[in-house]
């Protein structure tokens, strides 16, 4: 028998003029659900407003990650049955994320750990994005049959270049000083300095900006610092295929990116790709938004998110058995079915 937990996952609490937000399932390296998103959208719409609040700081309890993403063991066994679950995560998930990034207030979000997926997306669009040399930061939904998402579209493809490309096909695993590079980070914090910083924000929010910059430091080269030029020239192209190509026919290092995207899902990688090329486009962060969502009810109803699902999570034999299994054999009418408008459900909508 389960017994329900009665720890409560999010801990939101006001602490003199910070509104404070603790993720708080460290077990699940704090795996977002439809009740933490729900709980975390209840806090900021409280705090929105409210002159008392200076600063928003958003946190983990333990020591094993900042968030690992969303709860796909729980999406793939929505999505294996009627779907509603998963949608209901998707909607409050993304307004989530939609009301981080148009929020008015100051947001300091601290990324000591594993940061990834949801973890990304609740970190992504605060003002200020704290990593230590602990922060592992990623996209990896191409590894289990998913895709970019939390606004993935808008934010990867305004990175420069094609690093966003990169790292949305790839899944590539970036340490603080490349996202400092990228500014997916703002500052570098080393951990055993982590308390002290909080403690020092809390007591001071008003002046977060100073603080932080005395707390920063220097976490040495980014190995990605010069590589733009050799990565534009390989991921530049339109299609996977001809990433994959250019791939093949580089370097040792395009040799091991070509193998990683052999392991991918080819469905996967060619939404993604699509995404983000459109993402230049689209003009609005809501629009960005509602296509993801889009994508994300139909996809974990799909073979492959279901079978990434199996091969990482549940079996942990990772090996998946992709359908289909060649980039040549995702046709182009079954992407356009995945990006087209909803006729069967609503669309997703934002906060007011």
């Amino acid at each position: 028998m389960t017994v329900a937990s009665s720890v409560p996952e999010i801990v939101a609490r006001v602490e003199g003029r910070v509104g404070r937000i603790t993720l708080n399932r460290p077990k699940a390296l704090h795996a977002l659900t439809e009740a933490m998103c729900g709980a975390i959208i209840a806090a900021l719409l409280a705090w929105r407003a409210d002159d008392a609040i200076d600063l928003v700081l958003i946190d983990h309890a333990g020591e094993r990650g900042f968030c690992a993403g969303g709860d796909i063991r729980a999406m793939a066994g929505s999505g294996a049955g009627d779907g509603e679950a998963g949608r209901a995560f998707f909607l409050a998930e993304y307004r989530m994320n939609d009301l981080l990034q148009r929020y008015p207030k100051p947001v300091a979000a601290v990324m000591d750990g594993v940061t990834m997926g949801g973890g990304v997306g609740l970190s992504v669009y605060a003002l200020y994005r704290v990593a230590t040399e602990r922060t592992l930061l990623a996209m990896p939904e191409t590894g289990i049959g998913l895709f970019p998402d939390i606004g993935a579209g808008w934010f990867l493809s305004r990175l420069p270049g094609e690093f966003g490309t990169w790292m949305a096909l790839t899944g590539a695993r970036l340490r603080a000083a490349d996202c400092l590079h990228l500014n997916l980070c703002t500052h570098y914090v080393p951990s055993d300095r982590i308390e002290a910083l909080k403690d020092t924000l809390l007591k001071g929010p008003s002046e977060a900006r100073r603080i932080l910059a005395r707390f920063n430091v220097d976490p040495g080269p980014a190995p990605l610092a010069g590589k733009q030029s050799a990565l534009d020239g390989l991921f530049a192209h339109d299609s996977v295929e001809a990433i994959l190509a250019s791939l093949q026919a580089g370097s040792s290092w395009a040799h091991a990116q070509a193998a990683i995207l052999e392991t991918r899902s080819p469905t996967s990688m060619k939404v993604a790709l699509r995404e983000l090329r459109g993402g230049r486009e689209r003009l609005s962060f809501a629009d960005e938004m509602a296509l993801e969502f889009r994508l994300a009810c139909r996809m974990i109803a799909a073979h492959d998110f279901q079978e990434g699902v199996r091969a990482v999570v549940i079996d942990k034999d990772n090996a998946p058995r992709w359908r289909p299994a060649r980039l040549e054999d995702v046709s182009e009418q079954s992407l356009d079915a995945l990006f087209a408008p909803f006729t069967d459900q609503a669309e997703w909508t934002p906060i007011d």
